[in-house]
């Protein structure tokens, strides 16, 4: 998990062989996100606003399960 720079999010951390990324909000809360490309995390990690890339590109996009 590496920490980002967000109001939402607190950290991130991806599987690039399972393709699996989860995602730390700051209130604790812990998502895994499954079959996620790597370009869609690497965007994530780009993202001058991660909270908003991860609600339009991922949150709704990708099969997950609250881990926390």
């Amino acid at each position: 998990m590496k920490p980002v720079n967000s109001s939402n999010l607190r950290s991130v951390g991806y599987n690039p062989m399972s393709e699996t990324l989860t995602i730390q909000f700051h209130d604790g809360r812990i998502y895994e996100y499954y079959h996620v490309p790597q370009h869609v995390y690497n965007s994530l990690m780009l993202a001058p606003s991660k909270g908003k890339y991860h609600h339009r590109y991922i949150k709704n996009s990708y099969p997950y399960k609250r881990i926390r």
